[in-house]
């Protein structure tokens, strides 16, 4: 079966940066299961794999803008330390869930702190780098109603 919209594929991959550091990998573990054409993974990686099938393996670069995105200096803010009530202990690279002007949800970290200003990115960790994708597609099926219906594999 060739990957297309509604299949669940499953594959190995091993994530490098520009300068050839193991960023991340599945193959010491479980191969990673996603249902094609809903956006479970990055955008550059899902294109590379349509029309691939079991067995297949290769390798893509995918650039910022089909990653996390280019890295965006106003997504870095200096905050208050009265901003995180409640929490005794601040320090650099705790991560957060905080609600953006449109009530959306996302992660910040904590890349600095100095006195009771303290700085958070809301970038992800890989905006503005081009990830390096070595991939082995294990199988390729068709997806359930429920997994279509759902948006993901179960």
């Amino acid at each position: 079966m060739i990957i297309a919209a509604n299949s669940v594929v499953v594959f190995h991959y091993t994530l490098t940066n520009e300068a050839g550091e193991v960023l991340d990998t599945s193959r010491e573990g479980e191969p990673l299961p996603y249902l094609h054409g809903a956006n479970n993974i990055v955008q550059g990686l899902e294109q590379a794999m349509a029309g691939k099938a079991a067995g297949d393996t290769f390798k893509v670069s995918v650039p910022p803008n089909l990653g996390y995105g280019p890295y965006m200096d106003e997504m870095v803010q200096q905050v208050s330390r009265e901003m995180f009530s409640g929490i005794e202990t601040l320090e650099v690279g705790m991560q957060f869930n905080a609600e953006g002007q449109s009530g959306q949800q996302h992660v910040v970290t904590i890349t600095a702190i100095d006195g009771d200003q303290i700085t958070v990115d809301g970038n992800h960790d890989l905006a503005g780098e081009v990830l390096n994708f070595d991939v082995e597609i294990i199988e390729v099926r068709a997806a359930s109603e429920e997994e279509i219906a759902h948006g993901h594999v179960h």
